[in-house]
C-alpha cells in the first residue's frame, strides 16, 4: 500500500508521447500531493517491438499495455498511463480506470507536404499514411482515389518518412502532435463530419490494481466527470460491438450541458460501405446511450460486417 514516502511507480510506454504523458500525470500529481515521492518505469510492449505489422496482425492495440499490468500485478509498478484508445473496451478484472484527465483535441490531423492545407487539396493518386483501419476506411470513402500506404511506429517514425517524400500526406491524433509540441506540423484538423476520431481518442487515463484503495484514493484528484462521462458511452459503443483492431469503428461524444450526444461508425476497410448514426440523451445515462447506439448499428448490418471482418 502506497503511502506519501512510499515511491508511487508509474509503468509507461518508452515512446517520446508515452513518456510525456507519464511525465505529466506525475506533475500533476506532486501539484496535488506536495510530499509524494514518483518513479517512472519504462518498457518496451509488443505493440512498440513489432512495427512491420499492423495491430490487427499481430493481435490488436492491447498489446501495448499488457505489460504495464503485469508490471503492476508482479508489484514493479502501482498505476500505468494510458492513450485510452490504445486500452481495450473490456479490460481484465483485477484493474481499474481509477483517472481520466480533461480531454484534449479528439480530431485527426492531417500533415502534408507542398503546403498542402485540406484533404481536398490533395492531387489525385496522392500517397497517404495509416495503420488506422478506422481511418483508412473514412479516407477511401471520402477520397477513394488516393493510395493508402501503411505507417506504423512512433510520430517521429511517421514524420520522417513523411519527410524524406515517402508519402504526400499522413493521418496522425491531433492531440499527441499538440503534446509533443509539433501542432504547427498539423496542416488540418479533421471535422468528425469528415472522420469521426477513435474511441477514447485524446484522453489520458491512469490504470492501478483495482483492490489498491490507497493508490485510487490518490488518483481522485487527476478525475475529470466531464471526460468520465463521455469515455463511458464510447467504451460502451465499443464493447457492445466487441471492437478490436480488426474493426474499422469510431465513435464521438459529445456534451452539451446535461445532454450527450454520441456519434458511432462501423465501416467496411476499403470505405464502400459506412454505417453511420447518433443518439442523444442524458449525460448520466453515457452507457446506456452507447450500447443502444451499438445495437441501432447492429440492426442496419454492422454485426455481420464485423463478424466477417473477425474471421477473415
Amino acid at each position: 500500500m502506497n503511502t506519501l514516502n512510499t515511491p508511487l511507480r508509474i509503468a509507461t510506454r518508452k515512446s517520446k508521447l508515452a513518456l510525456w504523458q507519464a511525465e505529466h500525470v506525475a506533475a500533476l500529481l506532486r501539484s496535488a500531493h506536495h510530499d509524494i515521492n514518483i518513479e517512472l518505469v519504462p518498457l518496451s510492449t509488443q505493440g512498440d517491438r513489432i512495427q512491420d505489422r499492423t495491430l490487427a496482425a499481430i493481435g490488436g492495440k492491447g498489446l501495448f499495455i499488457k505489460e504495464l499490468e503485469v508490471a503492476m500485478l508482479e508489484q514493479r509498478a502501482d498505476i500505468a498511463v494510458h492513450s485510452m484508445k490504445d486500452v481495450p473496451a473490456d479490460i481484465p478484472g483485477e484493474f481499474a480506470i481509477a483517472a481520466v484527465l480533461e480531454r484534449a483535441d479528439a480530431r485527426d490531423a492531417l500533415v502534408a507536404r507542398n503546403g498542402i492545407a485540406r484533404l481536398e487539396d490533395l492531387p489525385p493518386g496522392a500517397r497517404v499514411g495509416t495503420s488506422s483501419l478506422r481511418r483508412q476506411s473514412q479516407l477511401r470513402a471520402a477520397r477513394p482515389d488516393l493510395e493508402i500506404e501503411m505507417l506504423r511506429g512512433n510520430v517521429d517514425t511517421r514524420l520522417r518518412r513523411l519527410d524524406a517524400g515517402d508519402l504526400d500526406a499522413i493521418l496522425l491524433a491531433c492531440a499527441g502532435l499538440v503534446r509533443l509540441g509539433l501542432e504547427s506540423r498539423i496542416s488540418a484538423r479533421l471535422d468528425p463530419a469528415l472522420c469521426l476520431p477513435a474511441v477514447s481518442q485524446g484522453i489520458i487515463g491512469i490504470e492501478c490494481r483495482g483492490a489498491d484503495a490507497r493508490t485510487r484514493a490518490l488518483l481522485q484528484v487527476l478525475e475529470n466527470s466531464d471526460t468520465r462521462q463521455v469515455l463511458e458511452a464510447e467504451r460502451a459503443f465499443a464493447s457492445r460491438l466487441a471492437g478490436s483492431c480488426q474493426s474499422p469503428i469510431a465513435a464521438f461524444a459529445q456534451l452539451h450541458g446535461e445532454r450527450l450526444t454520441l456519434d458511432g461508425l462501423v465501416a467496411e476497410p476499403d470505405g464502400s460501405r459506412v454505417l453511420r448514426d447518433s443518439v442523444q440523451g442524458s449525460a448520466a445515462q453515457g452507457v446506456s446511450l452507447g450500447t443502444q447506439l451499438a445495437e441501432r448499428l447492429l440492426a442496419a448490418g454492422a454485426g455481420a460486417l464485423l463478424e466477417r471482418l473477425r474471421t477473415a
